[in-house]
């Protein structure tokens, strides 16, 4: 059954077509000429890290590439408590983001509307502050957060998007933290190699579902649910970078509460194989696992729809 969620998206902007109609039939090849411009908005949300209860990430600005054009920057500081783009970099005052906050299908604007050149981009480059960010653990033992040649390279996006002329465009970036963030064994920090994904928020849709209460009897389940592009995967795989079999785009954890309930937002239409696992402690994002102590015990071919919601539920094998 699919429904629709309202709350799922701030702002529709026009669709993917017909921004790139604009966009091609403009007198702006992509970074400034002929004067042509649009607005668009650049958002955070996250896939949760299990072992962590706050992780702060602080921003300096946004750097952008156009396709046909000279990269510029737009400088990012708090100092009324939300982030705002603002004229001269000001690192004393960063853009400050508790990743945690924002999950599910619930997202921080960080560039709100932008007035900016139309046409093809790139990429964009999170500009990170000196001091890029901690994390706390649920024990509440507090660590640096260090992102390697963060400082010189920032957080990179590939793979372009457009602002169309005239129009307002509307993306969001996803960290899927427990991809990214990193326990070195004896050093005092945690490092922060993110897997990000950016989407158009007028092309995804969302997806909810209840994980059966007998897959948590005993005690010894520590849920997530796993997100696999496409639809034709013969044996969906663990977290494990390069080795082993597809990875997936995306996972969220499954709460033991009761209820069981999980989310996933920010998924761009189209097919995709949906897992659960108990295992989830068990995934090391740097190794196969899949032959040994992970499993997945329910699968399910799920359909997204843009600007709704997808309901699937996890039962037991009949």
């Amino acid at each position: 059954m699919k429904t629709t969620r309202s709350t799922l998206i701030k702002s529709i902007a026009a669709t993917f077509a017909a921004l790139m109609l604009t966009a091609c039939g403009s007198d702006s090849g992509g970074g400034g000429g002929g004067g042509s411009t649009g607005t668009s908005s650049i958002s955070l949300t996250d896939a949760p890290i299990d072992e962590a209860l706050d992780v702060t990430v602080r921003f300096d600005g946004v750097e952008f590439q156009p396709a046909d054009g000279d990269r510029f920057m737009l400088y990012l500081a708090d100092t009324t408590g939300t982030c705002e783009v603002v004229d001269v970099q000001d690192s004393a005052n960063p853009c400050e983001v508790n990743l945690l906050d924002y999950q599910g299908v619930d997202r921080i604007t960080i560039v709100d509307r932008a007035t900016m050149p139309a046409g093809q981009y790139s990429w964009l480059r999170l500009i990170l502050n000196n001091e890029p960010g901690s994390i706390t653990l649920i024990n509440g033992n507090n660590y640096d957060l260090r992102v390697p040649s963060g400082a010189q390279t920032g957080l990179k996006l590939n793979g372009g998007f457009i602002v169309a002329v005239g129009n307002h465009t509307d993306y969001t970036i996803d960290f899927d933290l427990r991809k990214s963030v990193h326990d070195p064994v004896g050093l005092p920090e945690y490092i922060l190699r993110p897997t990000l994904r950016m989407m158009d928020n007028s092309q995804v849709g969302s997806l909810s579902g209840i994980v059966d209460t007998s897959f948590f009897e005993g005690g010894d389940c520590t849920g997530a649910v796993y997100i696999f592009d496409g639809d034709t995967i013969d044996a969906p795989d663990d977290e494990d970078g390069d080795g082993g079999g597809p990875d997936p785009i995306t996972t969220v954890m499954v709460p033991d509460d009761g209820t069981h309930e999980y989310m996933v937002g920010f998924l761009t239409e189209g097919d995709y194989i949906t897992a659960f696992t108990c295992d989830a402690l068990a995934d090391d994002p740097t190794v196969d696992d899949i032959a040994e102590d992970f499993s997945f015990l329910s699968e399910a071919t799920v359909t997204i729809v843009a600007g709704e919601n997808t309901v699937q539920n996890f039962l037991p094998a009949p």
